[in-house]
């Protein structure tokens, strides 16, 4: 009998197409992966994959099985589903997918007023910028700055993102506008809004500083390091000089996503109503 752990590696390595990648989704080392998928083509009797270098290429049989694999994991995920919904007390976990900064920033308060009110939820706060797959339950709820445009999902707007130049108090009178240096994110956010915003902004003048992280961007800008674009919910408090910059303004919507099979479960609602408090 086939091993569902087989499987579902199997369907890792087809989503991402190399094995890091999959590695890095399903928490595990590289090596298993390809263990894995190995004793699948042993079990099955069939090539599966066609390994050419770092990237990694799906046979004809290959993407056969991927596919029933993915069905599987779908039917899987709607039982898992619909037995949260099955739940109707206020009892259980519920695993919400929010960006890193804006989480510890912002959410910690109401999901601790939250359990005040109902000690048997247990939240898991997965902090991340990649997008949790609400389909594969990867999270129950997620908070998000790009609205959804597909999946069998129910999306809210639950407010707004506000973004502003900030510098280290002095800089601007200190540094001559012409030699500014600025600060923002690495090549994984180059197509964000407020990355193109910021290229605008500093009109060929160079990006000096380059972080995957808003904490970063902060203290680098904390410590003299330039200007930055950064979110109000995080620059305000921290001792910094919003600079009156034309057009370095920029408001991002903020979404609230569940999957639709589990929008009215009191367990998930009393998270998402403490989402909304905030």
């Amino acid at each position: 009998m086939l091993d569902w752990e087989d499987l579902r590696h199997l369907l890792a390595l087809s989503q991402l197409g190399t094995l890091s990648g999959a590695a890095r989704a399903l928490g595990v080392e590289h090596a298993t992966v390809s263990r894995r998928v190995a004793h699948l083509e042993r079990e099955i009797g069939a090539k599966l994959v066609d390994r050419r270098g770092r990237r990694i290429l799906l046979t004809a049989e290959g993407v056969r099985v991927a596919a029933i694999a993915e069905r599987m994991s779908g039917d899987a995920m709607t039982i898992a589903r619909g037995g949260i919904g099955a739940d109707q007390s206020h009892v259980g976990e519920v695993r919400i997918s929010a960006p890193p900064a804006y989480a510890g920033a912002v959410l910690a308060p109401p999901l601790v007023r939250l359990r005040a009110r109902h000690p048997g939820i247990r939240v898991t706060l997965i902090g991340e910028t990649r997008y949790a797959s609400l389909g594969r339950r990867e999270a129950d709820i997620a908070v998000r700055l790009n609205r959804p445009e597909s999946g069998d999902l129910t999306v809210s707007k639950i407010g707004e993102v506000g973004f502003h130049a900030y510098a280290a108090t002095g800089y601007a009178e200190t540094v001559d506008e012409h030699d500014w240096t600025f600060i923002g994110y690495d090549e994984g956010m180059a197509s964000s809004p407020q990355e193109e915003r910021l290229a605008e902004i500093a009109a060929g003048r160079p990006v000096a500083i380059r972080a995957s992280t808003l904490e970063f961007q902060v203290a680098a800008v904390k410590a003299g390091g330039g200007v930055a674009l950064l979110p109000d919910f995080i620059a305000e408090g921290q001792g910094l000089a919003r600079l009156d910059l034309d057009g370095a303004d920029i408001t991002r919507d903020l979404w609230l996503v569940v999957h639709s099979d589990i929008k009215d479960v009191p367990l998930v609602r009393a998270v998402m109503d403490a989402l909304r408090e905030r």
